[in-house]
């Protein structure tokens, strides 16, 4: 990386502007800006998730996708760039299926909860919902890749199957609804 970030306290921000890495500025309110901060809140909040995970397929999985959410970062600092492709999108899929095949069908909706590692995944996967109705505001406007829309939609479904996957291997973290309904036809 070299000397790629010497400098963290730039002073260029302090008008309400960034700058993105094909030289242009922007406001700190841009729709582009945006996507960018969620991106990042997105792969903070993996990190967390993370830090409550041990050493596991699912960890190596989201450590990948931690490395793909900076590249979409990256095609948001440079308008028009293209670095996830469709290799990306099969690589979610497969793990996806992977983690899905040996978790028993739904019966029932889960609330986010459980266990700290299974909060945080669900956690994420809301904020990734939030990355992908930005990410659509931006392509109103604005030239985004394609691919990366699937990424992010494809995304929020392994994250929710993650959470089912870590809740699975600790029985009793996964939590259903009991909808008012559903608790009337119990008492």
């Amino acid at each position: 990386m070299g000397n790629r970030l010497s400098a963290i306290i730039t002073r260029t921000g302090d008008k309400g502007t960034t700058g993105l890495a094909d030289g242009s500025r922007r406001p700190k309110n841009d729709i582009r800006v945006h996507c960018l901060g969620e991106v990042d809140e997105l792969n903070a909040t993996l990190g967390v998730a993370l830090s409550f995970l041990e050493e596991s397929p699912a960890q190596q999985a989201l450590f990948a996708v931690q490395h793909d959410l900076f590249d979409i970062g990256a095609e948001l600092c440079q308008p028009g760039k293209s670095l996830i492709q469709k290799l990306h999108v099969d690589s979610i899929e497969s793990s996806a299926e992977q983690f899905n095949q040996p978790l028993p069908p739904l019966k029932e909706f889960i609330l986010p909860g459980g266990s700290q590692s299974v909060a945080f995944l669900h956690l994420a996967r809301t904020v990734c919902r939030r990355v992908e109705r930005s990410l659509l505001s931006l392509k109103e406007t604005e030239e985004l890749n394609p691919i990366t829309l699937q990424y992010i939609n494809r995304l929020s479904d392994l994250l929710f199957i993650l959470a089912r996957s870590v809740a699975h291997q600790n029985p009793g973290s996964e939590v259903y609804w009991r909808s008012k309904y559903s608790r009337l036809n119990r008492e």
